[in-house]
């Protein structure tokens, strides 16, 4: 199972099993420890991953961490637990006071559903108040998969995490401004806006009115952007369906509505039975056609073992040892092919002899 495939397990485990989850503890063993094993660490081997990890701070003996991840014996993940119903808000000064006193250059704030990732981006030793970057499991997007893999400790590099974290930071926060500025612009956005269109002051009833125009606009503006993606997936799920129905059509005009039944291959493999006693089976093969089907030696048309024609209920059978042009047979079944037997190793036998004499 890859690493996207034990998340999205993970996340449908969540569905299913947290309104059974009543504690901090059934929490951890739950959802989170689960987590830490899908991030490739074994949560058995003290040397990975400690449970209770000592961060006394100053002279306040005693604090512990709910887990560090470690390397080469030092920590690089610190892990703060919460039940999976917390507002983590109300937490992060507590994960920001064991950082501070720990060597680890990772902090999580967890309750199992959402992780935030924590570093010290602004000020070193110092945990950065905003985290880098934020997952909800219950809702994770492949992007977010491909940052998360980062952390597994097959891939775990610091400079590496650290050279994306300041990006993802940044760009976190710009998404945040964008959205608020687009449920409820600013008066300064407001203002950068209009005053590249009203040539007047700008009194506070003109902003009032621009502030409505605003978010009609920027409504509009989304509103198309979304027509347009629809617009481009529909022409190309119209275009696949085109190439669809095209190659179906094609596949018609190729097949020439042939259709070879079950019978007539049942009837190849009675024949081929019978001449192998004379060729190699290799040299046995057929062809089906709208009107007959027919068993031929070396794929030559020219040499015709047997010809069939199978209907709702009749059988013929034609055969080639005495008349070019065939002797029809009417079966009863297609089990009294092997009544023509001789019929049918002669023929073979006739086209052999040829051969020979060439």
């Amino acid at each position: 199972m890859d690493f996207k495939d034990e998340i999205k397990q993970i996340a449908d485990k969540i569905e299913m099993q947290k309104d059974q989850i009543q504690t901090e503890e059934a929490t951890k063993n739950a959802f989170i420890l689960p987590f830490i094993k899908a991030l490739g660490y074994d949560i058995f081997n003290p040397f990975e991953v400690i449970p209770e990890y000592v961060c006394d701070i100053g002279t306040k003996k005693g604090e512990k961490i709910d887990y560090a991840i470690l390397k080469e014996n030092k920590p690089i993940i610190l892990i703060e637990c919460k039940h999976w119903k917390s507002e983590l808000n109300l937490y992060e000064s507590q994960l920001l006071r064991y950082f501070h006193v720990s060597k680890a250059k990772f902090g999580i704030l967890t309750s199992g559903i959402i992780y935030r990732f924590y570093t010290d981006l602004k000020e070193p030793n110092k945990m950065d108040e905003k985290p880098f970057f934020e997952i909800n499991l219950t809702d994770i997007r492949e992007n977010q998969i491909e940052e998360l893999k980062k952390f597994h400790k097959s891939y775990f590099d610091i400079d590496n995490i650290l050279s994306t974290a300041s990006e993802l930071q940044y760009t976190n926060e710009l998404k945040n401004m964008i959205h608020n500025e687009i449920i409820n612009p600013s008066e300064p956005m407001v203002r950068l806006l209009a005053k590249n269109i009203y040539s007047k002051p700008l009194t506070s009833k003109i902003i009032e009115q621009f502030t409505e125009l605003v978010k009609k606009s920027v409504n509009s503006v989304i509103s198309d952007i979304i027509t347009e993606r629809l617009k481009t997936v529909l022409i190309k799920e119209k275009e696949a369906e085109t190439d669809k129905k095209k190659e179906e059509k094609d596949n018609i005009i190729k097949d020439d509505g042939i259709n070879t039944t079950i019978e007539e291959i049942e009837a190849f493999y009675i024949v081929k039975a019978i001449v192998s006693k004379r060729v190699a089976l290799s040299r046995i093969t057929y062809k089906d056609t709208k009107s007959y089907f027919v068993i031929m030696l070396d794929d030559k048309i020219q040499k015709p073992i047997c010809r069939l024609e199978i209907g709702k209920n009749t059988i013929i059978l034609k055969t080639f040892d005495e008349d070019k042009y065939g002797k029809r047979h009417k079966l009863n079944s297609l089990e009294q092919i092997y009544d023509y037997s001789k019929r049918l190793l002669d023929t073979v036998d006739k086209y052999e002899s040829s051969n020979n004499k060439k």
